[in-house]
């Protein structure tokens, strides 16, 4: 119960990595508060212990200060924050030159700019208790330089760097920030869509040293240790879980 006494908000926390997160956390003691664009209510439920659900969509400033207030109306505050939400699995391999702007503009407005006003909107909490906890999912992705996803790398790269810079403004108050870079993982999403398995899997596989699919569970254990006292000196880095792929 090594994170008893705290509060964890996991956006994207429904289904897939978020959910695997999610219920981890809570078996090591933290109270937690799903937020997703749907089905928080029943992945809260499911999970049980006293978990809390909030609709919310990571790019509204208003759903996220909404999701804040929940938190800290309910459960006293904010310790840790697991940014997840992301957009992947539906999006379409393509060459770059076939990438729509538009779509372009939507990843990115989620996997980045939502990175950024979760951070906004939880960290005046943190500061209130004393310190906290930020981790961001990354992926390998940008690591390698995967190719027909040209958004989705980007993104993530840029979480990575976002990581670094945050990390370096919020260590005076005892908040540390790090990454979690995931490699190809058969989540919820990707299983819905098998057109990343057929594109990406076999390859993915082969390059690692332990060569069997990575499930959303394998990342559980790195997301706790940094949500944890272990990790309260180690800010700023990107922890690959990958079954090493990308070596860094």
């Amino acid at each position: 119960m090594k994170l008893a006494g705290k509060v964890a908000i996991v956006t994207g926390g429904a289904q897939g990595i978020g959910r695997a997160l999610a219920a981890r956390l809570a078996r090591d003691g933290a109270q937690v508060v799903i937020a997703d664009v749907r089905g928080a209510a029943e992945a809260a439920a499911a999970l049980g212990g006293g978990a809390h659900a909030v609709t919310a969509d990571v790019t509204s400033e208003a759903d996220l200060a909404r999701m804040v207030e929940q938190a800290r109306t309910a459960c006293g505050g904010i310790d840790i924050l697991v940014n997840n939400a992301a957009l992947f699995s539906a999006l379409e391999p393509q060459p770059f030159e076939s990438i729509r702007p538009d779509e372009w503009r939507r990843v990115m407005e989620v996997n980045t700019l939502g990175v950024f006003l979760a951070c906004r909107a939880c960290v005046p909490e943190m500061k209130r208790r004393g310190g906290g906890r930020i981790i961001n999912l990354a992926s390998g992705a940008p690591l390698k330089g995967i190719p027909f996803m040209l958004h989705y790398v980007t993104s993530k790269g840029a979480v990575i760097a976002l990581t670094r810079a945050l990390a370096r403004e919020l260590g005076p108050h005892g908040i540390t920030v790090n990454a979690l870079a995931p490699g190809f993982t058969l989540s919820d999403g990707i299983r819905a869509h098998p057109v990343h398995i057929e594109k990406y899997r076999d390859v993915v596989v082969k390059s690692r040293a332990l060569q069997r699919d990575e499930v959303p569970e394998d990342l559980a254990g790195a997301a706790s240790f940094l949500a944890s006292d272990d990790a309260a000196f180690m800010t700023g880095q990107t922890v690959v879980v990958d079954g090493g792929s990308a070596f860094v």
